[in-house]
């Protein structure tokens, strides 16, 4: 990686944009509150509700495709760029355990941390959020996109839950995203490996 950036510069780097305002886009940022799997805020007063303006060009173009496919629906935000500090924090307390396999090692950088990969939902037009068949950030093999036919098999993932699943990720993937494995709620804008080797990790 080129260099990095502090959280506090951003405002000096444009190419850097508030999501906040994006249509069809509503945040519910997880970690700026207790409502997560540390149970505590880890943002403070100023949560990072931005995006390299590349991902956040194609999540725009996710949520566009996502209210054409369903009048109303809108997509749910639970993260999006997150610092190498808060990403340090997260990774600390799964490090030595098996969840481990959720959270990037900072010595890496996650994706996030250089503003291209974003976490969320779906939610209707009552601002429900569509049942996934598992909570954000549940470290379960349910949770897992590479587990889902055996789970569908097993009667443990409904064929609405799938189909839930389905739509954000074709959503998702039609604006340009990438999937992962380990996750269904989490999106790439581009390569890992390209994002870590050109792209400036923010702390």
């Amino acid at each position: 990686m080129s260099a990095t950036i502090k959280l506090e510069a951003l405002d000096s780097f444009p190419e850097y944009v508030p999501i906040d305002g994006l249509p069809g886009v509503r945040l519910d940022l997880r970690y700026a509150g207790v409502d997560n799997f540390v149970g505590r805020d880890l943002y403070g007063a100023a949560p990072p509700a931005r995006l390299h303006r590349d991902a956040a060009a194609k999540l725009a173009q996710a949520a566009v495709e996502l209210a054409r496919r369903q009048a109303g629906y809108r997509l749910r935000i639970f993260d999006a760029l997150r610092p190498g500090r808060v990403q340090r924090v997260l990774w600390d307390i799964v490090k030595d355990t098996p969840q481990r396999v959720y959270v990037a090692d900072p010595a890496r950088g996650s994706i996030h941390s250089f503003g291209m990969a974003v976490d969320l939902t779906v939610e209707d037009e009552a601002g429900r959020e569509l049942d996934m068949g598992t909570g954000f950030d549940d470290f379960t093999e349910l949770a897992q996109p590479r587990h889902e036919a055996a789970m569908r098999a097993a009667g443990r993932l409904s064929a609405a839950q799938l189909a839930n699943r389905l739509l954000l990720r074709d959503c998702m993937e039609t604006a340009g995203f990438r999937a992962i494995a380990t996750e269904w709620w989490h999106f790439e804008a581009e390569d890992r490996d390209w994002v870590r080797a050109h792209m400036r990790l923010i702390e």
